[in-house]
């Protein structure tokens, strides 16, 4: 299975920048069987009902993108230098491991200032990323990250514009809770309130679990054997209550339906050989690509991906890749908005 299989041509004009408003005005391409149907966001209570699962991913994306300057002292004095950072994890310790730019020139024991109240020291770091240990803890580094942090917005946003007010509402949910994302659940930004009553009102239940969606979602797949490519890992969590949601759907005949891929990779993760979903708490590194058995999944909704990544390869495992061709090609020609601020699709194999 070659990286290429999974590669097309895509108009640079029809990469999303801004999301659309109202976030249920969005396109819906939706693929059920061999049909395709050009619908909106807010058509989805007409496309489910009583019995069918939506499953959301809750996580809360940081402000994660920061700011700031180097001060090193020299043989002339301090010299200060712009820095540019991108949080990815907390460690154990308190830490954070970063992007940082520059990185190289990062030296252990350096302060880095993003604010007059956060700053930072330089514990170590290699060849992709640097270990950082904050002045702030708790709820005062929460704080101090609200005031000077921006959103992280994916690479292929930021190169055309820098994060702005806006996106602090843009780039979040509306049932963001846990705090921990560096990226959004994006398919879930297309919901609002008025949305989920609606939902509601058909009879579609809801249960959330938590995926913090990292930076590395974003990351190119590098080898051409893309069955040799190895996920990065991001920590989830699926509570006893969540997994007897989820249970009681399946057993009941009803569809279990992920909003997003990352949703859906948490519930596989926590999916036992019979397809039951067990409570699930730490790392998952699932890589699901095409010849994957889906345990529980019965349907998606999901954005438009990236080409030669391995969300296209998801998606491709569930709806087949000549199937996703097709639905590509189709959503390219009729002048669909892609990826984390674009529009959506209802896949159901």
């Amino acid at each position: 299975m070659n990286l290429s299989d999974f590669d097309f041509e895509l108009p640079e004009r029809l990469i999303a920048t801004r999301p659309a408003r109202p976030r249920t005005s969005a396109r819906l391409l939706v693929a059920q069987g061999e049909a395709l149907r050009d619908l909106h966001v807010r058509d989805l209570p007409d496309l489910l009902g009583p019995g069918d699962l939506l499953v959301l991913n809750n996580t809360r994306v940081i402000p994660a993108r920061l700011t700031g300057r180097r001060d090193r002292v020299t043989g002339q004095g301090i010299s200060t230098a712009k820095i540019e950072v991108t949080l990815l994890e907390p460690q154990p310790d308190g830490s954070w491991t970063a992007l940082a730019k520059p990185l190289r020139k990062l030296a252990e024991g350096e302060t880095l200032r993003f604010s007059d109240v956060l700053s930072a020291q330089v514990r170590g770091r290699d060849e992709t990323t640097v270990r950082l240990a904050f002045n702030r803890a708790g709820a005062d580094f929460d704080a101090a990250l609200a005031a000077a942090g921006a959103m992280p917005l994916p690479p292929y946003i930021a190169a055309k514009r820098p994060a702005d007010a806006q996106d602090n509402d843009d780039y979040q949910t509306v049932f963001a809770r846990h705090a921990g994302a560096v990226a959004a659940p994006t398919a879930s930004l297309h919901f609002d309130a008025a949305l989920l009553e609606a939902l509601r009102a058909r009879g579609v239940r809801f249960v959330e679990v938590t995926l913090h969606v990292g930076a590395g979602t974003f990351l190119p797949v590098k080898v051409e054997d893309v069955t040799t490519h190895k996920m990065h890992a991001e920590w989830g969590e699926v509570t006893e209550a969540a997994a007897a949601t989820i249970n009681a759907a399946k057993a009941s005949g009803g569809r279990v339906i992920p909003v997003g891929t990352t949703a859906l990779r948490l519930i596989e993760s926590a999916a036992d050989a019979d397809g039951r979903v067990q409570p699930w708490r730490g790392t998952t590194e699932i890589f699901i690509y095409p010849g994957y058995r889906f345990r529980v999944t019965d349907a998606l909704m999901t954005n438009f991906h990236l080409p030669k990544s391995t969300l296209l390869m998801l998606v491709s495992a569930l709806m087949g890749q000549a199937r996703m061709r097709r639905v590509y090609s189709h959503a390219i020609e009729s002048g669909y908005r892609f990826f984390s601020y674009g529009d959506a699709s209802l896949l159901i194999p």
